[in-house]
């Protein structure tokens, strides 16, 4: 499926891509309107009604992803609830190898990530993915989400990278849809981006696991 002849950088999402999506989507809908509720001693039923309406009138805003944002907006420590679930985090199989094997065969690897700082130093705190990865990059930092072609001009100015020989995985079609429109060469999509949610993915090439893209075993040298 990947030419890795063809390829000098690797771009990966992180939630759904590298980790396992189940977390966030325990987190937003089931484990805040619960403690929202709580903490505002309200209807859990009518609180969640309520916090979704909120949540989708954002998508794929960077407000969206912004967890001060919300904190502000709900009047609740977001990192904190995030904290009472962290055992959650997991990383999806295959990574460690795959990352690992591209560092073998010389492919930079980035994590470019809708995350929010203080959410990615918490999944980091407790899976460590950055000991295999060559840099991290917020959309937070650059001022625009990954639907956003501004987004990838500021990436490319702030950590270059020919779109020719890129790939890029996300779980997210409209996000890939936004690296194809700037260029980006190589696009793969994660059909089951939460182990507990079963999903097909159609609109682009996609795997289940980085086993099958996973670059061969370089021969050992004496």
């Amino acid at each position: 499926m990947i030419n890795w002849q063809a390829i000098d950088t690797v771009l990966l999402d992180m939630d759904g891509t590298l980790l396992d999506l189940h977390f966030d989507t325990y987190f937003w809908l089931t484990h805040l309107p619960k403690r929202y509720a709580e903490i505002h001693s309200l209807d859990q039923a009518a609180a969640r009604e309520a916090l979704l309406g909120q949540i989708e009138a954002r998508q794929g805003t960077l407000e969206w992803y912004c967890l001060e944002h919300w904190s502000r907006s709900l009047s609740v420590d977001i990192r904190a609830l995030k904290e009472e679930i962290r055992h959650k985090i997991q990383i999806r199989p295959h990574v460690e190898t795959f990352l690992t094997r591209l560092q073998a065969h010389g492919k930079r690897r980035l994590l470019v990530t809708n995350a929010h700082p203080l959410s990615i130093s918490l999944k980091l705190e407790e899976t460590a993915i950055d000991r295999w990865l060559d840099g991290i990059i917020s959309s937070h930092e650059l001022s625009e989400p990954k639907e956003s072609q501004r987004f990838w001009e500021r990436l490319n100015e702030r950590e270059p990278f020919d779109p020719e020989r890129t790939l890029f995985v996300d779980d997210t079609p409209r996000v890939l849809e936004a690296a194809r429109d700037y260029g980006i060469r190589h696009l793969l999509c994660i059909h089951q981006p939460d182990s507990q949610e079963e999903r097909m993915i159609e609109e682009y090439p996609a795997i289940h696991h980085f086993d099958e893209i996973t670059p061969s075993e370089l021969p050992k040298t004496l």
